[in-house]
Order: C-alpha cells, then sequence, then structure tokens
C-alpha cells in the first residue's frame, strides 16, 4: 500500500510523542509509531496508521519498526526520534551502566535510526529528522546530568548529520523542550519559567510539525529552544 506521506514517531504512546503523532497526522502523515509499553498501538487505531511495541534502544525493534513501515507504505518522509529520559544522581554517583543505557536512550536510538531510514530518504523525494532533547542539552543542569551531557552529543550529531545530508534534500533539526505539561511540574520550577508555565505537549509538536513541513525547507542543523524563556538564548 502507497501512501502520500509516512511520518515514523518513536516514544510515541503518550505526552510529546503522542502529541506530534496526532499533529502529524492532522497534517496528511500515516503515522507509523512505536513505544516501549505498547501504547503507541493504540495511538495509531486511532490515527489511522501503524503501531508497534518496542524500545528505542533496542536496534533490532528500531530496524523491525523502518522495515515494516517501508514494506506496508513504501516510503518514509518524516522521523521523529523521541525517547525518554535518562537516569538522574549525582554527577559522580552514576555508574556506568547508567551512562551507557543513557547512551543508547538518547544518543544511539537517532544515530541508528538514520542510518536505517536514510537509504529510504536518499532512494525517495528525500526527507526530514527532528530530533526531541532537552533545554539542558546547552545549559548543563545538575539536575539531568546524563540528559545534560549526552543531548550536547545530540545536537552535535544533529549538525554533523545536517550538513552531511542537505544536498541530497534530507534535513536534520533537535527541538529542545523545557518543561511540559506531560509530567508534574511544581511551584518552584514553574517559578523559573519566564512563562511561569510549563509547555503544553501539543506547543512542542506544532514546533516539530513545522520543522517536518515545506515552510522549513532552508531551516537544517538547528537546536531549536521551546522552554517559554528558561535557558539563555544568547
Amino acid at each position: 500500500m502507497d501512501a502520500d506521506r509516512v511520518a515514523v514517531v518513536t516514544a510515541a504512546g503518550r505526552g510529546i510523542g503522542a502529541a506530534c503523532a496526532r499533529r502529524l497526522a492532522d497534517d496528511g502523515y500515516v503515522p507509523v509509531l512505536l513505544s516501549k509499553s505498547g501504547a503507541a498501538v493504540d495511538v495509531a487505531d486511532e490515527l489511522g496508521g501503524v503501531g508497534f511495541e518496542g524500545s528505542v534502544t533496542d536496534p533490532d525493534d528500531l530496524a523491525a519498526l523502518v522495515e515494516a513501515a517501508h514494506d506496508r507504505y513504501g516510503r518514509i518522509d518524516a522521523v521523529v526520534n523521541n525517547t525518554g529520559h535518562p537516569a538522574t544522581g549525582d554527577l559522580l554517583s552514576l555508574d556506568d551502566d547508567a551512562w551507557h543505557e543513557g547512551l543508547d536512550l538518547v544518543l544511539l536510538n537517532t544515530v541508528r535510526m538514520a542510518r536505517l531510514v536514510t537509504p529510504i530518504m536518499r532512494a525517495g523525494d528525500g526527507g526530514a529528522f527532528v530530533n526531541v532533547s532537552t533545554f539542558s542539552a546547552y545549559e548543563p543542569s545538575a539536575e539531568f546530568p546524563v540528559s545534560s551531557v549526552l543531548r550536547a552529543g545530540l545536537g552535535a550529531f544533529t549538525k554533523l548529520y545536517a550538513d552531511r545530508y542537505a544536498g541530497e534534500g534530507i534535513r536534520m533539526n533537535a527541538v529542545l523542550p523545557g518543561f511540559v505539561d506531560s509530567y508534574e511540574v511544581d511551584a518552584a520550577t514553574r517559578d523559573r519559567i519566564p512563562m511561569g508555565r510549563p509547555a503544553r505537549t501539543a506547543e512542542i509538536a506544532d514546533t516539530v510539525a513545522y520543522l517536518l513541513s515545506p515552510a522549513a525547507s532552508y531551516v537544517t542543523g538547528q537546536n531549536v529552544r521551546v522552554d517559554g524563556g528558561l535557558t539563555d538564548h544568547v
């Protein structure tokens, strides 16, 4: 079955991932979704796409996802690399396992997905990736040491990939959310945000959709902060 446009979204069972899936479906993409909990199957059924249970940390699950999308629809036009949160703790109290697990969760998942999908996009009409990162990638937070360090690496990969494949019509950008209403945000944290509230998941999804759209056809290699003014944008 051929489709006009196909979007792969990971960690799409809830939160930002599910919001991205819904927004992209509204924009006319057929969503192909993955989540560890399996909730992405229900979201995909609701949106007329297809969902799978699996983990972004498992190369075999990612390969099966991409193969299924390509076999079923004949193309992949957009990828949203969304994921969960790595371990937190005091900087030097985190053991090697926590760092290695974080590497799989927030960086290697994107590298592996790029390896899988880039040949499909090159053989087709090009495409675009958006990596969901975090505000702490460029203003490291002691609250989120693994995420801060490894998502800074994700920003570097985003730029390197964008430069390498721009001439072939394939773009890659990253979105850096601040605090989001998909989890509880306490009063002290809200007070740190100039806008006085966390982001709505739909607001993050709107930015992702823009970066995947033809309206952003000249935007690549960027790390776009969507944080309500939380970080220094200089």
